[in-house]
């Protein structure tokens, strides 16, 4: 919590030093500056050894306000229980982003009733991609990099200019002090504790009968280390919703078909798909005959990249090998930062093309075949002395609720074509046809009813196949979860750079000792920021190298240590 720091107007210390506004010790000498502190008898607050922060000016303008408000220590632990409680509602129920293809405003009433509902209409569905959600990131984002900066830099300056000489009230004060009378010249006792503080690990400067003894500064950064990691963290995160920097689409691959990746160049081809299941012998006897389970399916898979006619759909794409991989579960493809991971797979056949065969209606006359791909890019087909223009390509045929044609799904389930045939004996604008490939989609559909009437009641020309040689399958499909994520490197990033900070802080301590020698009295001061017991047993060990026995519990100043 920000602490609470009294208003002075005169900085300037006895000893000659002009401190900054909001100083709370003189940067010198440190002597306490609030007169209501020079008779006090408690410890020095000593966490930012009493500097000056931008937070604590006395007119501060609306930059300043802003600065204060997401310095405070207090604010950061609110955005954080916020964005806890929100990061709480958007697990109450499953997040739009775990499903592959619903309809998100008809499954939560339905799943999960009035409840459901609810949670979709609040917008808790999609909790963590939500405006609120990345605001409250940005925030802590915000307070975790103006409070680093408010404090990491005054502390920083103070610890780069310490002075070896302290003020007599600074030593006193301090959680582990010593008095005692010496006989010694000042210089010839300082010279005497140097070399055992310097065997301990301290960094030693003197100045005549003062001395500083300090070791393990780099301590005292650790909390801001962990900022800067929980900064990265958070950046990668949001970075994570930019375009092209992440991606997790389930995809179908029909076998022998290479089919474009979303939003990039790449190609994926399905070779060959094997799936091997459990033999009775082989199952646990409580399913034997009870259910069929897979041991094994791998997906043969080749990756494209596409070098010439990608965004053209007229032109046929050239495609070049980059990669390829025997995907199987968690071991998946990997090109790039591109991962393509084993899924699901169905092995109902796939119709992926067709060579229907142009007819007269009345004498059977037949005018040519065609072939007829259903993710095929071409519009216009030639059979005798007709044309076929494609209007209208639906891959699962459906109606919706007004009753106009529309597809259900990117998946060659139930194709349908709408085309406009022109040529000899049809009327000048050209005739409509519909077409189903499948046959059982022929009956459900009605064609030939919706031929009759597009035609007022009278087909010419019908769309025919006369053997099972015209018809291409794909004898199954994969699915693979293909994954881009080019942010998660700087997320491991800035978790790494969170442990080395947490590691920093925990394993060592920033250790201080001062100390002057004037007029035959030692007036020792020692501060610490953690490890106070520790630190009260070393500085009784080095006492003891330079024969002057000291009781622990003598050092503590103050009533205790905590």
């Amino acid at each position: 919590m920000k602490e609470h720091m009294p208003l002075i107007s005169n900085t300037k210390c006895e000893c000659g030093h002009q401190n900054p506004v909001g100083t709370v010790l003189c940067e010198a000498c440190g002597k306490p500056l609030d007169e209501k502190e020079w008779n006090s008898t408690a410890n020095l607050e000593m966490r930012y050894d009493g500097v000056a922060r931008r937070s604590q000016r006395v007119s501060p303008g609306i930059i300043d306000k802003v600065w204060n408000f997401f310095s405070s220590v207090k604010v950061a632990i609110y955005l954080i229980v916020l964005t806890l409680l929100g990061a709480m509602l958007g697990t109450i129920f499953p997040q739009e982003s775990t499903f592959l293809n619903i309809d998100a405003e008809a499954y939560y009433p339905q799943t999960y009733g009035t409840a459901g509902n609810i949670y979709y209409r609040l917008g808790l569905s999609h909790t963590y991609e939500s405006w609120w959600f990345v605001t409250l990131l940005v925030m802590i984002g915000a307070s975790l990099v103006i409070c680093s900066l408010d404090r990491v830099l005054p502390l920083y300056k103070a610890l780069t200019r310490q002075k070896v000489r302290k003020h007599r009230q600074f030593l006193t004060r301090q959680k582990l002090t010593l008095i005692r009378p010496v006989e010694e010249e000042p210089e010839q006792w300082v010279a005497r504790i140097e070399e055992p503080l310097r065997k301990r690990g301290y960094r030693v400067k003197t100045d005549g009968g003062a001395l500083l003894a300090e070791k393990h500064r780099f301590s005292r950064w650790g909390p801001y280390v962990i900022h800067i990691g929980l900064i990265i963290f958070l950046l990668a995160v949001l970075a994570r919703g930019l375009p092209g920097l992440n991606m997790d689409q389930h995809l179908a691959f029909p076998q022998g078909e290479a089919v474009k990746i979303p939003d990039t160049t790449l190609y994926l081809k399905n070779e060959k798909f094997t799936v091997e299941f459990y033999t009775d012998e082989e199952m646990p006897e409580e399913f034997r005959g009870k259910k069929v389970l897979p041991k094994l399916y791998e997906t043969k898979a080749v990756l494209y990249e596409c070098t010439s006619g990608c965004s053209d759909p007229s032109k046929e794409p050239q495609l070049r090998e980059v990669a390829w991989h025997d995907i199987q579960v968690n071991s998946p493809l990997s090109y790039k930062g591109l991962k393509a991971y084993q899924f699901d797979y169905d092995l109902t056949p796939v119709l992926r093309s067709v060579q229907p065969d142009l007819v007269n209606a009345s004498t059977g006359e037949s005018y040519g075949k065609f072939k007829l791909e259903m993710k095929g890019s071409q519009r216009s087909f030639k059979a005798g002395p007709y044309t076929l223009e494609l209007k209208e390509k639906y891959m699962d045929f459906g109606l919706n609720e007004e009753g106009r044609p529309v597809s259900k799904s990117p998946y060659p389930n139930a194709p349908a074509f709408l085309f406009l045939i022109s040529g000899p004996d049809l009327p000048a604008e050209g005739q409509q046809y519909f077409y189903f490939p499948k046959q059982v989609d022929k009956e459900q559909f009605q064609q030939n009813a919706i031929n009759d009437k597009l035609g007022g009641g009278e087909r010419f020309l019908e769309l025919e196949v006369g053997s099972m040689t015209d018809v291409d399958f794909a004898e199954s499909t994969t699915y693979l979860n293909v994954r881009v994520d080019r942010a998660m490197p700087f997320v491991w990033i800035g978790a790494g750079i969170v442990m080395l900070g947490l590691i920093l802080g925990f394993y060592w301590q920033h250790r201080r000792i001062w100390l002057t020698v004037d007029g035959g009295e030692l007036v020792l001061g020692g501060h610490t920021n953690k490890n106070w017991f520790g630190f009260r047993r070393e500085l009784v060990s080095i006492l003891e190298k330079i024969d002057m026995t000291v009781d622990e519990q003598s050092l503590d100043n103050g009533g205790g240590l905590a």
